[in-house]
């Protein structure tokens, strides 16, 4: 996603946890694009930090014209005896909670014309059994995205999200059983989970002028799947 919105122009702010050697490699991917990288590590369940991040932004970059909400943390139980109070909390901390801390610091001051593009998933409507916290998360991505767009765009600012199916992405192998890794997005009707790629393209069209009579959308990418 950094590379796709490099490629169209923008100069590019990375915030990640840990991952430092990902985040170079990206950094460097967006260097050779030709535009300016940035890479920020921390905690964006801290509130504080989330805020540095916007003042950062302005700080590098002269302003802040979008915002994408892509963090996620998941972890898979057979029951909801083996989730624990404390991982509860802290999938909603890292997938509602940092999202309401940066679009609270970034929005009052986004000019009008800027947008805001948060991640749900296709969990928000067809959940799995065993993915209870991350689920109910991303449905309140869902309702927390309606709501903010009507808000923003008060001051001119668009707010979407988008809704993957399974995507390849780290978080799978470290997070599901063997045998789910295995069989992982082979029941869409594309019978293969997402790449990254795939779902760059929308991210950049959310954020462009082509877009500019959309707000409040969700937009389901899950090749193919029909969603109840």
């Amino acid at each position: 996603m950094a590379l796709a919105f490099a490629r169209e122009g923008a100069d590019v702010l990375i915030s990640y946890l840990n991952e430092d050697e990902d985040a170079r490699e990206t950094e460097r991917l967006v260097r050779d694009a030709g535009r300016k990288a940035v890479i920020a590590p921390g905690d964006i369940q801290d509130p504080r930090h989330c805020e540095q991040l916007v003042e950062r932004a302005f700080d590098e970059f002269g302003g802040l014209d979008i915002l994408i909400n892509n963090a996620a943390f998941q972890m898979t139980h057979e029951s909801i005896e083996e989730l624990t109070p404390e991982e509860w909390d802290k999938t909603f901390r890292t997938n509602v909670f940092a999202m309401f801390y940066l679009c609270r610091a970034a929005l009052p001051k986004m000019k009008q014309g800027s947008t805001i593009v948060n991640t749900t998933s296709v969990q928000a409507y067809d959940p799995s059994p065993t993915l209870l916290a991350y689920s109910s998360t991303k449905g309140a991505i869902v309702t927390f995205t309606k709501s903010l767009s009507a808000l923003a765009i008060k001051q001119g600012i668009r707010v979407n999200a988008v809704a993957p199916g399974p995507v390849w992405t780290p978080l799978i192998p470290s997070t599901m059983p063997d045998k789910s890794v295995k069989e992982f997005g082979k029941s869409s009707p594309m019978e293969r989970p997402a790449q990254p790629a795939d779902l760059a393209p929308i991210y950049v069209f959310l954020c462009s002028n082509d877009s500019r009579y959309i707000t409040g959308g969700i937009f389901d990418l899950t090749g193919g799947k029909m969603l109840p």
